[in-house]
This record gives C-alpha cells, structure tokens and sequence, in this order.
C-alpha cells in the first residue's frame, strides 16, 4: 500500500513538470514526405542591386578593341597594364541608388534587377556597335560578397557573409549556430529591403517544407532574419508574482510528498 501511494505521488509530480512542455513543433519540414517540391525546381541566380560592387571585365580576340571598355591600371611607365583581364579592384562599378553603373564609352546602363547573365548580355549588345563584325566580345560580370545578419534565439547571432551570391534561410541558420530550444520555429521574421530601398517583413514558418517552394528560401543582399522567443523563454525572463507563487507550489508538493513517506514508514 505505501509503494502505490508512493508511486501515485511521485507519477503525479512528474506529469506536472512536464506538463508544461511539448516536443511539437522542433522538427524542421515535418511534412516533406507529403508535399510536391516541384516549385523548388531551377537555380537560383541572385539579382544585382544598388549598392552592389560589380567587377566587370570585356575581352576580344584584339585586346587593344576590348581595352576602351575596360578599367585599367598604368605601369609607372605609364603604358597600358592588364588589358582586357580582370583587374581586381580596379574594374569594380558600384551600383547607383537608381540602379545605374557609368560605364566606359557606354555610359550610364541600368543593371539593378538583372541576374549576373542577363547583365552580361546586356552589356554585350551596348559595346557590340563599337566593334568590328568579326569580333564577338565575351563578357564577364561578377558580384562582390555581400552579407546577411541572423539575430533572436540562435547559437551565434552576428553578420554572415556570402561569398557564393547564394544561401538560403536554413544555411544562413546553420552558420548562426542553429536555434536554440526556446527559438520560435514557426515564425522567422524575414526583413528584407527591395531596390527602391522599401522594407518588406515575411514570416517563415521552419516546420512547414513548403518553405522549399517559397521564394524567399533563398535570401537576398542585406537581409535580417530574426528568431523570436517562445512563450517559454518569455515566461522565463521575467520573475514575478506567478513565477513565485509557482516556486512555492512546488515546494509545498515537495514537502507533502516527504511528509506523506515519512508517515507512511
């Protein structure tokens, strides 16, 4: 008899810790196996925005045809050096808040809003009038890194940067440490600014797979992904009248259970 009622007391006191708990809700993409990702499908290629620095080379068959339309440096003689090849910093164009690059003999293209590929062929038919029919150019464009900041419930909040022009909510999540037990899974708050410099906010939800499909799985230059807390971690900073009248009331459980066996002895 003191063993069942021993064993009542104890089941009761475990059911009331962890009643307050719950495991739903920490799996990330708990419904993949039932959800087509065929809205996921393509690669992604990231769109050039103001404020990028673009490195921007042009090369023919004729360097001395592909030089007006390349930045250069000068040796200390002062001839021509490097032309046509990539020259580092000196061939960056930094992207305008209107979108526009000043370009050798071109001038002012706007590029905001074009892929990588889509600026090169754009850039390509502008210099193609200036050269002779038997000179096909190739150009190449290419982004410098930029940054995305993860900030809330994450092991390591703090600036990311992208070297690749390429990641997505999970990699830039998997960078910052992952989220912690008291992270909100089903609300990421996504802040993201569009090329006329308007702030948009989108909520993500983790434990949906359709976030595959979303188009802002993959992010975009400068944007701040922010985990909120969960009720837990809000109940658990602020003590107050409840958070010790809960104290209290486990402690008098605990010392009726110890009275209640000593008793029964």
């Amino acid at each position: 008899m003191k063993k069942i009622i021993f064993s009542v007391i104890v089941t009761a006191m475990i059911i009331a810790m962890t009643g307050c708990g719950s495991s739903k809700g920490f799996t990330y993409l708990e419904n993949v196996d039932s959800i087509s990702l065929a809205g996921s499908r393509g690669l992604y290629d990231a769109r050039i925005m103001p404020k990028d620095e673009l490195t921007i080379t042009v090369n023919t068959i004729d360097p001395d045809a592909a030089a007006p339309f390349n930045l250069q440096g000068r040796s200390s003689s002062g001839g021509r050096k490097d032309v046509g090849s990539s020259g580092g910093s000196s061939q960056g164009y930094l992207v305008d808040n209107s979108g526009f690059i000043n370009f050798p003999v071109i001038g002012k293209i706007q590029v905001s809003g074009l892929t990588k590929p889509e600026c090169e062929t754009l850039i390509k038919s502008k210099i193609q009038p200036y050269l002779s029919r038997t000179e096909n150019p190739i150009v190449t464009v290419r982004m410098s890194s930029y940054h995305v900041t993860v900030l809330g419930e994450v092991g390591q909040p703090g600036v990311i940067p992208v070297n690749t022009e390429k990641m997505s909510v999970l990699e830039a999540l998997a960078q910052a440490g992952d989220l912690g037990v008291y992270g909100k899974r089903d609300n990421i708050m996504l802040i993201r600014e569009d090329m006329t410099g308007q702030k948009h906010v989108v909520r993500l939800n983790l434990n949906d797979a359709n976030i595959l499909n979303s188009p802002y799985y993959y992010l975009q230059q400068n944007d701040v992904l922010y985990v909120e807390p969960n009720h837990v971690k809000a109940k658990n900073s602020s003590v107050g009248p409840s958070t010790t009248l809960w104290f209290s009331f486990v402690g008098i459980i605990t010392s009726v259970a110890s009275l209640v066996v000593s008793v029964l002895r």
